[in-house]
């Protein structure tokens, strides 16, 4: 099978990260709970890849709070930070992990809203700061498009937020691993990211980084491991938001993939997975009934690539690339509604190509190959 689908996941990792979790398996008790061999090789584990983390992103370690995904981390920050009595600035790039928890709260009072993009899927800087009211209490926003792969300057949103004194929080689940984040420089609130994706971890595990002095309301409670006998949970990072046992396996895993982050470089790591974008592009460009979404005028993208072919359902278009090509791909909306209203593509979906550093040249031109074939019989 050719895997060309990790912007949903990254199916191949390194091997370091499968060993680590098999051996995680075999040693790990509770972090946390208890002071046995078990309990302090989680514990030391956990907190290192806080410590790792902290690193990628230029915050601080006890502000890295562990979730299972960017989803339940964003639903975190934004019912964390913002009540029914605010106004929000959203975008049309969100993903549902984004746009729901913001609707839930416009349904119980609070106001919305949502910088435009055009038919490229790019927006305009300047209508963040038109958009900005009396009671707008921040901007939630991604860092890449994970349909068209767009870029949002973090550092321009996040100086106008900083110039009106609003939070700023991000999703970073397309970029992190992918491109370097530095939160302090970026003027960054809270951040939230994946592990299973361009960090190259396993499922299970994501979490968001909050710079110090910003309190978030707890949305759980439950074991900590500490002050067991308080009433409330703790109030302190980053047990205020971990209630229950952690992911410590997955996290394991995660741990190795920050490091060999590290050491193969995150800019390594990143333009490998942008030639092969662009080899890609370059080589389905000009075939025949190809619409390709997004906008290249730039390389620095994230490393997607959505198209249709003809009028095809994108979901036919992706079933023929996996049943005669086996070559595996995303179709459909990708969670992203508004993104798909914008680009045009809200009856037909898209087909989605994203790319790795685990995958290679020949697979790149393979699948453009199967492209050509189905576009000669269309």
């Amino acid at each position: 099978m050719i895997y060309l689908d990790n912007a949903a996941t990254t199916i191949h990792k390194p091997d370091c990260v499968r060993q680590a979790v098999m051996e995680a398996l075999d040693s790990f008790g509770n972090s946390s709970r208890g002071t046995h061999g078990g309990a302090l090789m989680a514990s030391r584990m956990i907190y290192d890849t806080r410590v790792r983390v902290s690193e990628l992103f230029t915050c601080s370690p006890d502000h890295v709070i562990f979730t299972a995904n960017s989803t339940e981390a964003l639903n975190i920050a934004i019912h964390g930070l913002f009540s029914s009595e605010d106004h929000i600035i959203t975008t049309d790039l969100e993903h549902n992990s984004v746009l729901r928890p913001l609707y839930r709260l416009e349904d119980a009072g609070a106001a919305l809203s949502f910088v435009p993009a055009d038919a490229k899927g790019l927006i305009q800087y300047e209508d963040f700061e038109s958009l900005i009211r009396p009671d707008t209490r921040g901007i939630v926003c991604t860092h890449a498009s994970n349909l068209t792969g767009n870029l949002i300057d973090l550092a321009r949103v996040g100086a106008i937020a900083k110039r009106h004194g609003i939070l700023f929080v991000v999703d970073a689940s397309q970029t992190a691993g992918i491109f370097p984040v530095d939160m302090a420089a970026y003027g960054i609130d809270v951040l939230c990211f994946t592990g299973h994706k361009g960090l190259y971890g396993p499922q299970g595990t994501g979490g968001l980084c909050i710079r110090r002095g910003l309190k978030l309301k707890s949305w759980k409670e439950g074991g900590s491991g500490i002050r067991s006998f308080d009433r409330r949970q703790p109030e302190v990072y980053p047990t205020l938001l971990e209630a229950g046992t952690l992911n410590g396996h997955g996290l394991a895993g995660l741990h190795a993939a920050l490091g060999w982050i590290r050491e193969t470089g995150i800019d390594t790591v990143r333009r490998r997975e942008q030639e092969l974008a662009e080899k890609f592009y370059e080589s389905v460009r000009f075939i025949p009934g190809i619409r390709i979404y997004g906008d290249f005028s730039s390389s620095d993208r994230a490393p997607v690539i959505a198209l249709n072919l003809g009028d095809y359902p994108s979901s036919e278009v992706a079933d023929e690339l996996d049943q005669r090509f086996e070559i595996a791909v995303r179709a459909g909306a990708h969670c992203a509604p508004r993104m798909h209203r914008a680009l045009g593509t809200e009856e037909q979906g898209a087909v989605r190509f994203s790319f790795s550093w685990f995958n290679t040249e020949k697979e790149v031109l393979a699948a453009a190959e199967a492209l050509c074939i189905l576009a000669q019989e269309e």
